[in-house]
C-alpha cells in the first residue's frame, strides 16, 4: 500500500517535540515498510515556504528518505478539491467558527490520496475524514 503524507507530518518529524519526532519516524518506518511513501506536490510547495528551510534541503530530504514526490494533481482530483473545500466553507460560514483556517492545499492532499487510493498520514484527521469520508487515514 503506498501512504501519502500530510505536509503536518513533515514539519512535525523536523520539529522541536522529541516525542512527536519518535511519533513520526515510527509512523514514517512502519509506513516505509509497508510500501511506497509519496507526497502531493502542494507538501512539497508549503514545505519549501516554511520558514529556514530550503529547496534544496526539501529534496535532499525526500531523496534521503526515498519519498517520492507527485507532481501531477488531475482534473478530477482540482474537482474533488473544490468541492471538499467548498463543504468546508459552508460548514465553517454556518457554524460561524472561528478557528483554524484551511487553505485549499489542505484539499489538494486529500483528494491526491483520495484519488489514488493512498492511506493518507496525519496530525489532523478530524479534517480529512470530513472532507474526504471514504479516504483510508492514519493518524500520529
Amino acid at each position: 500500500m503506498t501512504t501519502a503524507l500530510d505536509t503536518n507530518v513533515v514539519v512535525a518529524y523536523w520539529g522541536p517535540d522529541p516525542s512527536l519526532n519518535l511519533a513520526v519516524q515510527a509512523a514514517l518506518e512502519s509506513a516505509l515498510g509497508q510500501g511506497n511513501v509519496t507526497v502531493a506536490a502542494p507538501v512539497f510547495a508549503e514545505l519549501v515556504a516554511g520558514p529556514g528551510r530550503t529547496e534544496n534541503f526539501v529534496n535532499g530530504f525526500f531523496e534521503d528518505t526515498g519519498i517520492a514526490i507527485d507532481w501531477h494533481l488531475s482534473e478530477a482530483m482540482w474537482r474533488s478539491a473544490g468541492r471538499a473545500f467548498r463543504g468546508y466553507a459552508e460548514r465553517r460560514r454556518k457554524h460561524r467558527d472561528s478557528g483554524t483556517r484551511r487553505i485549499l492545499a489542505d484539499f489538494l492532499i486529500g483528494a491526491h490520496a483520495a484519488a489514488n487510493g493512498h492511506r493518507l498520514l496525519t496530525l489532523d484527521e478530524r479534517l480529512y475524514r470530513t472532507a474526504f469520508p471514504t479516504l483510508t487515514i492514519e493518524s500520529i
